[in-house]
C-alpha cells in the first residue's frame, strides 16, 4: 500500500446529507481540506443510495428536506449500517426533533448554522465511536 493509501484509509469517511445544495458544497470543501473523505448527497434519497453502494464512518444529515423527513432518513440509516454514525443538523427551532433522532440512534445534534470547529470535533468523537463498535 502506498504512503497516498495509507493515508486515505486513515481518513474518517463522512457522508453529507442535506438539500441545500450551496451549503453541502461549500461544507464538502472545507471538510475536505480538513482530511475528511466527503461523500455529498442532496436528498435523503441520494443519502440512502449513497449507504446502500459503500461504507461511511459518519454521516452528518439535516433534519428537514424536500423529499424526505431526517428521522426517517436516520432509521433507515441504522438499519442499513448500524455502525455508522448520525449527527443530526437542525434549523433553530426544531431542537426538540433533533433530540428525537438522538432516541433513534443519531450520535448528536447540531443547530446550523453551526461552528466549523464544533462539527469537525464532533465527526472525529463520533468516528472513534463507530471505529471501537465490533
Amino acid at each position: 500500500m502506498s504512503a497516498n493509501e495509507t493515508e486515505k484509509s486513515d481518513r474518517i469517511k463522512l457522508l453529507l446529507v442535506d438539500d441545500e445544495v450551496a451549503y453541502v458544497n461549500i461544507l464538502a470543501k472545507r471538510l475536505t481540506k480538513r482530511n475528511f473523505d466527503v461523500t455529498a448527497s442532496f436528498s435523503g434519497i441520494q443519502g440512502i443510495q449513497a449507504v446502500r453502494k459503500e461504507d461511511f464512518d459518519v454521516a452528518v444529515l439535516d433534519l428537514k428536506m424536500e423529499d424526505a423527513d431526517g428521522i426517517e432518513v436516520l432509521k433507515l440509516f441504522k438499519k442499513m449500517a448500524p455502525n455508522m454514525e448520525v449527527i443530526m443538523l437542525t434549523g433553530h427551532g426544531s431542537e426538540q426533533a433533533a433530540r428525537e433522532g438522538v432516541q433513534f440512534g443519531a450520535y448528536d445534534y447540531l443547530t446550523k448554522p453551526c461552528e466549523l470547529d464544533d462539527l469537525v470535533q464532533k465527526i472525529k468523537d463520533a468516528a472513534r465511536q463507530s471505529k471501537s463498535k465490533p
